[in-house]
């Protein structure tokens, strides 16, 4: 039977054991605070300090460039407006075509990033573009070059997506094989050259070492960060899949895919997961975000959880889905649009004025179409 005295030292080691991880979880909160303030401000500060537009919406550019070795590093691939409602748990997502042709440019909106940062002023150029085109105020800009994105869904554990339809895309260009000859002289290039500009031929069929072919099977696909860049980036698929309204949604699918990753308890209550998540993007990230309102969005990510999310796309319609025709594909003439296939509005080359109101109609009440417009030839 213990005596008095082995209780109290029973009690000492106990009492003395708490103390000592007493001060091993002080340590590590110590080290936590140190190197990751955005896991500190999270535990111990709920209030978001966000700048606000006047309804409270906060509205957010998306921006996706290739990067690397890819051709036209800084074009932007993917170009997303979200406007998040945090009153009403709503978010609006509306991707615009990158071949949308921009008057005040000279160029297409996908070339907004690419010509700003030639001034450093990347960010400021294509808010602006955007911005002008759909009537609403942007907040903040967000641009990720793929290759942070592949790490980043590597680092999460991949993606669960789930394939509509199964599609085939044979031109899927090859990272670091643009300019490979596929073993023809330099002198055949020329007359191939010629063959590409009158479309009897693509780059694709005279250069096939250039590409590779990508196929999906339809259903659920657990797809690792290089699976899915393929699955958002693939432009020339063959049938329906081939359509920007069809990428696009692939885009929207894989961004939710990512977003219910990054918002799930595992990630949002592990400090060191977010700060890991964070140092991943650093080096493949632009923004304006200020580095104290991090926590601020992720606080933000956290309030939206569960939140309705709607996608739509400014495209050239389709009926049977309900999708207005709001651009249109002017006739192919090499004295305009610097003879480039290009979108422009249906009411006229600047007049965003039935795309704004769609975009209004949807961010503040959902569900709206525009009223038909006749093409304008002008």
């Amino acid at each position: 039977m213990p005596t008095r005295k082995n209780r109290q030292i029973g009690k000492f080691l106990k009492l003395l054991l708490l103390l000592i991880l007493i001060g091993v979880v002080l340590k590590i909160l110590l080290l936590v605070i140190t190197y990751a303030p955005v896991a500190y401000q999270l535990a111990f500060d709920k209030k978001i300090s966000l700048k606000k537009v006047a309804d409270e919406r906060i509205n957010v550019l998306l921006l996706g460039i290739g990067g690397g070795n890819h051709d036209g590093p800084n074009l932007t691939d993917t170009i997303i407006f979200t406007s998040i409602d945090p009153k009403n748990k709503k978010i609006t997502m509306i991707t615009l075509p990158r071949d949308l042709w921009i008057q005040d440019l000279n160029s297409k909106i996908n070339k907004a990033y690419s010509d700003g940062q030639e001034n450093g002023k990347g960010l400021v150029l294509a808010k602006a573009a955007v911005g002008k085109v759909l009537g609403q105020k942007i907040d903040y800009g967000f641009r990720i070059d793929f290759n942070g994105f592949t790490k980043a869904v590597d680092m999460m554990g991949g993606l669960d997506v789930t394939v509509e339809r199964a599609f085939d895309d044979y031109a899927y260009p090859l990272s670091g094989k643009e300019d490979d000859l596929c073993g023809y002289e330099e002198i055949a290039i020329a007359s191939f050259s010629a063959q590409i500009a009158t479309g009897s031929a693509t780059d694709a069929d005279i250069f096939p070492c250039r590409f590779e072919h990508l196929h999906f099977d339809k259903g659920l696909l657990h797809m690792n960060g290089e699976t899915a860049l393929k699955y958002v980036r693939s432009r020339h698929a063959l049938g329906p899949e081939g359509s920007d309204f069809a990428r696009s949604k692939r885009q929207e699918k894989v961004i939710s895919a990512f977003k219910e990753k990054v918002f799930s308890a595992g990630t949002l209550l592990n400090p060191l997961k977010l700060v890991s998540l964070f140092d991943t993007f650093q080096s493949s990230i632009d923004t304006d975000i200020k580095k104290d309102e991090y926590d601020d969005f992720v606080k933000l990510a956290n309030k939206m959880r569960g939140a309705i999310t709607k996608n739509y796309v400014i495209d050239t319609g389709d009926e049977e889905a309900d999708r207005p025709a709001l651009l249109y594909n002017p006739p192919l003439t090499p004295d305009r649009f610097g003879g480039a296939w290009v979108l422009i509005p249906k009411k006229g080359e600047s007049n965003y004025s039935e795309i704004q109101n769609y975009v209004k109609c949807l961010v503040e009440n959902s569900g709206c179409l525009a009223t038909p417009t006749p093409i304008s030839k002008k």
